[in-house]
């Protein structure tokens, strides 16, 4: 977070990459800032990237451009979502890294069970019948007990989410959105958090194309001349919300117009997924395909229905 320099009634703030993370505004220093009175933008880090590239770098370099920027007003500038948007995004973005937890400590069970040789009989050891099954199982130590502290954890990690699914749906018990989402195909109460936390308010997308490429779905494109390239698609938005895309996809029941779409996506192109060097399971969709198939799907939060053009999508 770089300083800020005053511009009249005006404070610029700038979001910062940390890793492979995405941006990180300070949504802390912008509410200090607006309690105080002052008229705060947010400005994306990916469009004042070139002040890296500079020979002298430094803060006070930094908040005189970004200060040039705005007063010409070529401030690429980024939203600052408000707050029950945030502790919205707070909740669900835990469970999703609650889920993830119980299933890496599902897969070490697994693990277990297969460096031992023992032939799993049932088709969910996590399920009633498969409790028992582990359960009765005659282990030999340690594994015996590493066993026995994973599944107490796995059960306590469905408690917590649990309880945060009923927090959530709660919160969104009268959100228009949350339930007009849930009419789309393949998007259930835990999507549609997803989705309505990490999208905010969707009038602010002009079409379905910006939501999409807001999003990072949309394919990269590098053109000079004559020349066209495509490349995968940008990932520069959030991952969760693309989690949200791709799983709703994947998920479509039969009979459907989106599904139609994907099936001939995936006769066309085959069963490619554009994010992981591992083979997709099967009825998987690449994210690309989410991106076309969504073009069909009415915006639940305008009404309204967005154009099918090949590279846009609507979450």
């Amino acid at each position: 977070m770089s300083p800020v320099r005053r511009n009249g009634a005006r404070r610029v703030l700038r979001g910062r990459r940390r890793g492979n993370a995405p941006p990180l505004p300070d949504y802390w220093a912008a509410d200090v800032l607006k309690a105080a009175g002052a008229e705060v933008h947010l400005a994306h880090p990916l469009g004042v990237k070139a002040f890296s590239y500079r020979r002298v770098k430094n803060d006070e370099r930094d908040a005189a451009d970004l200060a040039d920027l705005l007063r010409m007003g070529r401030l690429p500038e980024a939203w600052i979502a408000p707050h029950e948007i945030r502790e919205l995004r707070e909740l669900t973005r835990y469970r999703h890294k609650l889920v993830g937890l119980r299933t890496s400590c599902k897969e070490q069970v697994h693990a277990v069970l297969a460096k031992l040789g023992i032939p799993i009989t049932c088709s969910d050891i996590f399920g009633a019948g498969g409790e028992l099954w582990l359960g009765a199982l005659a282990l030999p130590q340690p594994y015996a007990g590493k066993v026995a502290s994973l599944r107490m954890l796995t059960a306590e990690l469905t408690r917590e989410i649990t309880l945060l699914d009923t927090v959530i749906a709660s919160l969104l018990e009268r959100h228009d959105g949350y339930h007009a989402v849930q009419a789309l195909p393949g998007i259930g109460p835990v999507l549609a958090a997803v989705i309505v936390a990490e999208v905010g308010d969707v009038r602010r997308f002009a079409s379905a194309g910006r939501l999409c490429s807001w999003a990072g779905l949309t394919p990269r494109h590098r053109e000079s001349d004559a020349k066209v390239a495509r490349g995968h698609i940008t990932k520069q938005g959030s991952p969760i919300l693309r989690w949200a895309m791709v799983e709703a996809i994947q998920r479509l029941p039969a009979d459907t117009p989106v599904r139609a779409r994907r099936d001939a996506i995936i006769a066309r192109r085959g069963r490619k997924h554009a994010t992981s060097p591992r083979p997709p399971p099967p009825g998987s969709c690449s994210p690309a395909c989410s991106t076309r198939c969504a073009t069909a799907v009415p915006d639940p939060w305008t009404g309204g229905r967005h154009e099918t053009r090949p590279a846009a999508g609507s979450a």
